[in-house]
């Protein structure tokens, strides 16, 4: 369904609101700080964000006197959202520091929120661990979505099959396909279970001296895979509803944590959708990388890749060089945007 369009009243009151809205939040800022400033805030300090609670965070204390150290610290409000894996400069106080500025980040990984919201997940990220299982059922399109996500955040992906020990002859067909479609346009999968710890020393191997976050629908194992990675963290874990065999949300807040080897983990939240209304439909088709070396090419510069002359996307359908499966993935995103809207 499409959003409704507001006439110049309504867009006017909305733009009140959220300016008194501010302004209040900027009122109550300013007293918190105050009241950081009255107990003697310490000299400033480069830290990094671990965890995220509302409008305080976690800071690991970077400098070389307080290197390791968690203090909690109130964010200002002219900051905007910080996220885990954020670079900042803090002044640490009695109780809790404050976080006076934000370093510029080299990559974010952001989705749309149901309220029409751009939300940031985590920042500073090298790769990208799209996770799934056989339990939960894996939906290629939003395996898709997630790649389209990476590539135009120039974040790299890793697909990585969880929960490999219930591959049955029953399934093992399906499952095998779904792999060799993104092993064919050059995606590396990695297959592993925290069941049986199989496929963890490879996959620990690809996450050495990077900063990593893991993503995929809720009950995927996401959890499980970090509590094998790193012994003693012991995150919860979640089952899956008997009913549904969908996962049931058990990570509320991104959170960081340091490979003993060197890089980072980040654990997000589960996301059992992952929206791309945000995004321009003539964006979309560069989160296809096998598409790249076609488009430009079709006869007709509005090509929607359906059914017109001299469509280059569909020739190389017709020659196999890209897969009916994922050009269907492709239309059903493109269809999705203005439903999504």
């Amino acid at each position: 369904m499409s959003k409704r369009k507001l006439t110049r009243h309504q867009a006017w009151r909305v733009e009140k609101i959220q300016k008194e809205r501010t302004e209040r939040a900027l009122k109550k800022d300013t007293k918190i700080i105050e009241q950081l400033d009255a107990s003697e805030l310490g000299a400033e300090q480069l830290g990094l964000i671990i965890s995220h609670y509302g409008k305080q965070v976690d800071v690991e204390a970077t400098d070389a006197q307080h290197n390791g150290k968690i203090y909690r610290c109130h964010l200002r409000t002219h900051l905007g959202q910080l996220v885990t894996g954020d670079k900042v400069i803090w002044r640490q106080g009695a109780e809790t520091g404050v976080i006076v500025a934000v370093l510029p980040r080299t990559s974010q990984l952001q989705r749309p929120t149901n309220h029409g919201e751009l939300k940031p997940v985590a920042a500073n990220i090298d790769r990208i661990v799209i996770t799934f299982a056989i339990e939960p059922q894996p939906f290629s399109n939003l395996i898709d979505r997630y790649l389209v996500a990476c590539e135009l955040s120039n974040i790299t992906p890793i697909l990585l099959l969880n929960k490999a020990d219930l591959i049955t002859d029953a399934n093992r067909e399906e499952i095998t396909t779904l792999i060799d479609r993104y092993q064919k346009i050059g995606y590396e999968v990695l297959t592993a279970s925290t069941a049986i710890e199989s496929g963890m020393a490879e996959l620990h191997a690809k996450l050495n001296n990077n900063t990593c976050v893991f993503v995929g629908q809720s009950g995927v194992g996401k959890s499980s895979l970090i509590n094998v990675l790193l012994p003693g963290v012991d995150i919860k874990v979640g089952e899956l509803s008997e009913l549904s065999r969908k996962g049931k949300h058990t990570t509320t807040t991104a959170k960081l944590f340091h490979m003993p080897s060197g890089g980072d983990l980040i654990d997000s939240p589960g996301i059992r959708e992952f929206a791309l209304w945000h995004l321009e439909e003539s964006s979309i088709i560069h989160g296809f990388v096998e598409f790249k070396p076609f488009t430009g090419h079709c006869k007709f510069r509005d090509c929607k890749h359906i059914s017109e002359p001299n469509c280059a996307l569909l020739k190389a359908i017709e020659q196999g060089a890209i897969s009916q499966s994922r050009m269907d993935s492709y239309r059903r995103i493109i269809a999705s945007l203005n439903e999504e809207k």
